[in-house]
């Protein structure tokens, strides 16, 4: 375990909070989405959340009575902790610390950020002390998440407004152009004003397909998400009918859920169609790959919100990567990795699947990159 930080106690209370009282709060653990438990000084379980138990793989009776410690991989900072807190030396210590493999099934330990906080007070065998482990992972991406939904905000305020103001003057543009070239007697420049009215009319179905997501309305319906990605898939083999490989890795389990599902087939869409652009050496060399995958999610925070089920839609490609100078803005609007793209697909895309209250991740390498769209679930 590193480094903690702790937060001044407050003066004990002068009478002890009964054990009978503590029962009442814990049902509402149950409805966290990080780990929760409540031990008591010596590190002996006491109460194990939901959360836990997902995350872990650990049933909680198994591990009511048994001592935390030995889940760490360097247990004395925890220790010294829980001690420290039980004294009433801190209301409030953090750690980080590392969870011994065994318990998440995977090689590596799991890094965490431990909080202790004092829930009990009087005698020391009537103490109880409240352990939260945050992922370290889940942390960054909760705070990504949380930045992400603050810029798509600020975004669409700023496309709506830039939009309406281009409109105007676009108009009088091609109006005036297409009145000077009834009035021109030398005919070859005409040209010229065709010219101005072909580029305004270019910019005009650019700032229509900006304003589309703000236009559209949100036709909710029953949603099958593997029709979806089979109405992708049949769209993405009729433009890329050789080199390209979509395989499909469904969890048919999955059940419907309600949506707009031709906006959700746009989104997937997107992501799909630039995923095949960007695989084209690969299409060339015959051996791209574009997968797409579905899986069920539980306990899971979207934009601030706790779900017990959600969608997980994985889109995967064998390409080159996307380009580590855009990767953090892949999906702010006008953005795009490729020479004459328009940097709106990605753009709708999170638009659209933010209209389902859900959210799309992207990790990218050279040889891998995987868009996570996540849908809640009743």
């Amino acid at each position: 375990m590193t480094g903690h930080a702790h937060m001044p106690a407050q003066p004990m209370p002068a009478e002890p909070i009964p054990d009978a009282s503590l029962p009442e709060g814990l049902a509402a653990f149950d409805s966290l989405a990080t780990m929760v438990l409540v031990v008591a000084p010596d590190g002996r379980c006491l109460f194990a959340n939901a959360a836990l138990e997902e995350s872990l793989g650990l049933s909680r009776r198994s591990v009511l009575g048994e001592s935390v410690m030995d889940w760490f991989l360097d247990p004395k900072l925890f220790r010294d902790v829980l001690a420290a807190v039980a004294r009433n030396d801190f209301a409030t210590s953090r750690l980080q610390g590392e969870l011994r493999r065994h318990l998440h099934g995977t090689g590596e330990p799991l890094p965490v950020q431990v909080i202790v906080t004092r829930i009990g007070s009087g005698m020391e065998q009537a103490q109880r002390l409240l352990v939260e482990l945050v992922e370290v992972e889940q942390q960054t991406r909760q705070e990504r998440e949380e930045r992400a939904l603050d810029q798509v905000q600020a975004n669409k305020e700023l496309i709506r407004n830039l939009a309406h103001e281009i409109k105007n003057p676009l108009g009088g543009i091609r109006g005036a152009a297409q009145l000077l070239q009834m009035e021109l007697e030398n005919k070859s420049l005409t040209e010229y004003t065709q010219v101005i009215i072909h580029e305004a009319d270019r910019l005009q179905s650019l700032v229509d397909r900006l304003l589309a997501p703000h236009r559209r309305p949100h036709v909710v319906g029953d949603v099958n998400i593997h029709e979806v990605c089979e109405r992708v898939r049949s769209l993405i083999l009729a433009e890329f009918p050789k080199g390209l490989r979509v395989q499909r890795d469904y969890d048919t389990s999955l059940p419907d859920f309600r949506g707009d599902r031709e906006q959700l087939i746009q989104a997937v869409l997107n992501i799909a169609h630039n995923a095949a652009q960007a695989l084209s050496e690969r299409i060339a060399s015959g051996d791209a790959v574009l997968i797409l995958r579905t899986r069920v999610a539980r306990r899971v925070t979207i934009n601030r919100q706790l779900h017990r089920l959600a969608l997980v839609l994985h889109i995967e490609d064998n390409g080159p990567g996307i380009p580590q100078d855009i990767r953090d803005r892949v999906f702010y609007p006008l953005v795009s990795g490729r020479e004459g793209g328009s940097g709106l697909g990605l753009t709708l895309a999170q638009t659209f699947v933010q209209q389902h209250q859900g959210t799309i991740e992207c990790e990218s390498e050279p040889g891998r990159t995987v868009f996570r769209i996540l849908i809640p679930m009743p």
